[in-house]
């Protein structure tokens, strides 16, 4: 088995003063937007919130702490046809742990999805039964954190594909789980159609459309999930349209403004969490910050283009068994039945609470779920 490695305790990431001082010194002297007559959240980032995180930011959050913490992690680099990739490692606690990949959306990374990675690879601490563990691998998406962007827009390899070399070239599993939400969601779909062979099974926590469909045989269950859907885009979609058509545009400033960023992935975190302060003011800080050093806010639009662009691979048919496990507060619940349009679902959960970041919000019942769809697929 292939496996790379970095030397014990090298960090990953390691920030200078100065650069620190950088940061700080730019969120004091923001230039803030002259202020709306309105209240709160109603036409974007609430003003006061975001200059109470600001402020935080500046002066009181720890980055040193956070970053030793994800200094500790269990890290590692692979080079994928010279696309390097950075990725966590959790090996199972029983032998025989079946491999399971994890993958991360937007805007988010890696750190979303390391207590659910730390409660499937050792499932004894947490209540569980070890013969249940998963070695779990959880990469970073190119051009997020630790993960340089692909070299080229038409590159042969996608996201998918890298991920097949990661765990079945590199790390010689023959047979291994794969989970994703958000944009991780479309890399799980395509890389169980691409690959099955060597794919156990798929857990998703939001499913692709069909490929084509008839209006006229919708149940009226989908004809309803449809209408919300568009609401959703039409009042809330406007960063994905962005980020589909001029990311390019929006990228500089949010490349030279902290505070610009925080703006622009807080209101998401907000607004696709079940209740306001699910995710502290550190765990969203240390977020803005891993955008912020390592410049990554701007290829972190790269998969929006390339889908809206068709050089995305579309999802036809996923025939391995699929799990698909909804959270109320998620961005999209679509029905059973819209769902099996697409996939081979043997695993349909509408969970009790959890929004988007289901990962970290929820890493109980979400490790739960996934280890009871496995259980007939090890």
């Amino acid at each position: 088995m292939k496996e790379n490695t970095m030397p014990t305790g090298t960090p990953v990431i390691t920030v200078s003063d100065a650069e620190l001082d950088d940061l700080r010194a730019r969120l004091r002297a923001t230039r803030w937007a002259e202020p709306w007559p309105v209240d709160g959240w109603q036409a974007g980032t609430d003003a006061a919130e975001l200059r109470r995180l600001v402020t935080h930011w500046a002066s009181g959050y720890d980055w040193r702490a956070h970053e030793a913490a994800i200094n500790a992690l269990p890290s590692h680099f692979a080079d994928l046809g010279g696309t390097p990739v950075h990725y966590l490692r959790y090996d199972g606690e029983h032998p025989g742990a079946l491999p399971i990949v994890l993958t991360h959306g937007w805007p988010s990374s890696f750190l979303e999805l390391t207590a659910l990675a730390e409660r499937l690879a050792c499932p004894s601490r947490y209540g569980g039964e070890a013969e249940d563990a998963f070695t779990v691998i959880v990469p970073s998406l190119p051009g997020f954190a630790f993960s340089p962007q692909r070299p080229a827009l038409t590159d042969a390899d996608q996201t998918h594909d890298l991920w097949h070399r990661l765990m079945h070239d590199e790390l010689g599993f023959r047979r291994y789980a794969a989970h994703g939400g958000d944009l991780g969601a479309g890399i799980t779909s395509r890389l169980a159609e691409a690959h099955p062979e060597a794919i156990a099974g798929i857990h998703l926590l939001a499913a692709a459309a069909p490929a084509g469909y008839d209006p006229a045989g919708l149940t009226p269950e989908e004809e309803a999930y449809l209408a919300a859907a568009a609401a959703w885009h039409s009042e809330e979609g406007g960063y994905m349209h962005q980020q589909n058509t001029r990311p390019l545009t929006l990228a500089p400033a949010l490349a030279d403004s902290p505070a610009g960023l925080l703006a622009w992935i807080v209101e998401k975190y907000r607004a696709w969490s079940e209740r306001p302060g699910a995710l502290s003011d550190d765990y969203v800080l240390t977020q803005a910050s891993l955008y912020w050093f390592t410049g990554t806010i701007s290829t972190s639009f790269r998969p929006y283009y390339e889908y809206a662009h068709q050089l995305t691979r579309r999802v036809r048919r996923v025939e391995v068994p699929t799990a698909l496990a909804l959270f109320p507060a998620d961005l999209s619940r679509p029905p059973r039945s819209w769902a099996e349009r697409t996939y081979n679902l043997t695993r349909y959960t509408r969970m009790p609470s959890g929004g988007h970041f289901a990962a970290h919000e929820e890493p109980e019942l979400l490790a739960r779920d996934i280890t009871e769809f496995f259980h007939a697929h090890r």
